[in-house]
């Protein structure tokens, strides 16, 4: 095992670890914050709730990608933090605690069980792969409205991903982040003087169970993460070519968030979009080798986990601009193979389309995210268009 990740180990593998990373942080951990704060967590309580999500995304990335050879990402449930801020107000801790173990003690039942995979095994190809791009498509986008405030950073790095995507692909993304940070490092936007190193300790909490807490919070949590993560994350793993066992990929992440949860690891799930970072071409050009970034993610969280509010402040340094053009750059691949498998079939092509587009319309409702939404639609209007017969 160890020789085989050795010979399949490469740069450009660790860079897509790192950029998962650095995109899946800055995007979101404002939220995971704000939904401690909801709970008057202090601010030892908000860093031991980065030490378990961190040390819980990193073990799940790094034992089932060795385990399955797959690039399999996981990640803190976004819209469950979300949901949290408000239906979590006023709970107490403890109870908070107890009501993300029974979300956890359910999403391991449907892993397990094998309920949520065979609902999966209904999704065709180019409806997942319509989501996925309609997931993703604002990341692309977001490498050209950074050059409204950044230019000259902005379009070196596109410059530059254009040259090296000609000559060796594979380093591409790596050679336009180098370029990035130097010349944001030249323009002065790296803010690294806030940055101090601190060891996070982890403080345990005792459950508490209560019905408010169970239908407030459990449900709704587990529902949010089933629905708008875990599901979009099943559809990135197919979209991008990979067969896996679904089951044991939900199973284990519930089952780690089991036993973080007293800590503050509300729940973990499959990632999405980040997860396309490592799913992608410029991890690795041979997809069979791709798994090694998503074990550099999990070493990354595993730091997040450890140094706590310490890397916040170092990803917090880059500037809003760098990261939201590499993570476009990183993803331009997934979204352009997204779009070509989702098309490609004419008599799904219609509702392959319906799918991307109200995924990529970012619509929620009932607190669930424009993904699922996005797959109900195109299911749908397959249903509708093959009862009819058309083609």
């Amino acid at each position: 095992m160890h020789l085989t990740l050795f010979k399949d180990f490469s740069i450009s593998a660790v860079i897509a670890g790192f950029v998962t990373v650095l995109v899946g942080f800055t995007s979101s951990a404002v939220i995971v914050f704000q939904a401690a704060q909801a709970l008057n967590a202090s601010p030892a309580e908000i860093a031991s709730w980065m030490w378990a999500l961190g040390l819980g995304m990193g073990l799940t990335c790094i034992v089932l990608s060795l385990r399955y050879r797959v690039p399999v990402v996981t990640a803190w449930s976004t819209p469950g933090a979300a949901m949290l801020i408000t239906a979590a107000a006023g709970v107490p801790m403890a109870e908070a605690i107890g009501a993300f173990l029974i979300s956890a003690v359910l999403i391991t039942l449907c892993g397990f069980t094998g309920w949520f995979e065979r609902a999966m095994n209904r999704i065709p190809l180019s409806i997942a792969s319509g989501m996925l791009a309609g997931v993703l498509l604002r990341f692309g986008l977001e490498v050209f409205t950074a050059m409204q405030t950044q230019f000259v950073m902005t379009f070196a790095m596109f410059c530059v991903y254009l040259v090296v995507r000609r000559l060796n692909p594979r380093y591409a993304v790596v050679a336009a982040l180098v370029v990035g940070i130097a010349i944001a490092a030249i323009q002065g936007l790296l803010r690294f003087e806030t940055v101090r190193l601190e060891l996070a300790e982890p403080i345990f909490t005792a459950p508490q169970f209560s019905i408010g807490a169970f239908i407030g919070v459990a449900l709704p949590l587990f529902v949010v993460t089933m629905a708008s993560q875990n599901i979009p994350g099943v559809a990135v793993i197919r979209a991008s070519g990979y067969t896996v066992p679904i089951s044991p990929l939900i199973g284990w992440t519930g089952a780690t968030t089991i036993l973080l949860a007293p800590f503050g690891a509300f729940a973990l799930n499959l990632a999405a979009i980040t997860a396309a970072i490592c799913m992608g071409r410029e991890a690795h050009e041979d997809p069979s080798r791709r798994y090694v970034a998503a074990i550099a993610a999990g070493v990354f969280y595993i730091c997040i986990g450890l140094f706590g509010a310490t890397v916040g402040a170092v990803f917090a340094a880059f500037p809003k601009e760098l990261v939201l053009a590499i993570a476009g750059l990183a993803l331009l691949g997934t979204i352009g193979n997204g779009l070509a498998t989702a098309l490609a079939d004419g008599r799904e092509r219609e509702p392959a389309l319906i799918t991307f587009l109200v995924t990529a319309s970012g619509a929620t409702l009932f607190g669930i995210g424009s993904a699922f939404w996005g797959l109900v639609a195109g299911a749908f209007a397959l249903f509708v268009l093959h009862v009819k017969g058309k083609e």
